[in-house]
């Protein structure tokens, strides 16, 4: 499985562009540790892009991402792939064990968060948008409400990375594709 087939199967299933966006702003953070770890970064790209393909079918965490993972093993997904999209749900029950599983859940929420700060901000970009600027949101509860910063702060510290520098790693990952983003 490569990034296109990857990205083919999210274009089938995935009509929100939203959805598209969040997937491939995970995708960028997974790349950017893939390459600071040495570890195979067409699979951490697949990963990060496939982990909520399934998510406007399965929309609850009864179903997602569990059910979506038969049509995956289908369509040549390797099981490495699919052990790490059942793990970054806790309802699963599949632990998480590897890197690639560890930063496939530290980066998913993080992003969204991003993405949150810089749409309030003047210039609604990424480029000029600072670890400092999510910083002081991440105080603030009620901005980005959905984004649940104990989860972020948890999968973070069991990646072994710490929380603002994740933060600014994160943010230079996105800005490598802010015009995807359309931030």
């Amino acid at each position: 499985m490569n990034r296109e087939e990857a990205l083919a199967i999210v274009r089938e299933f995935v009509k929100n562009e939203n959805l598209v966006r969040h997937m491939l702003a995970v995708e960028a953070a997974m790349k950017f540790y893939a390459e600071k770890y040495g570890e195979d970064v067409e699979k951490w790209r697949v990963t990060a892009l496939l982990h909520d393909y399934d998510w406007e079918i399965h929309p609850t965490l009864d179903e997602h991402p569990q059910t979506g993972i038969p049509l995956l093993r289908e369509r040549g997904v390797p099981e490495e792939i699919l052990q790490a999209i059942l793990s970054h749900a806790d309802h699963t029950g599949v632990p998480r064990q590897s890197l690639m599983e560890k930063a496939l859940l530290a980066c998913d929420e993080i992003t969204g968060l991003i993405v949150a700060v810089a749409l309030v901000r003047p210039s609604r970009l990424l480029d000029d948008l600072k670890t400092k600027s999510v910083k002081k949101k991440w105080k603030d509860k009620a901005f980005a409400a959905g984004v649940n910063r104990q989860e972020v702060a948890h999968a973070t510290e069991d990646f072994g990375i710490e929380l603002w520098e994740h933060v600014g790693n994160v943010i230079q990952a996105m800005q490598t594709i802010a015009p995807e983003l359309g931030l």
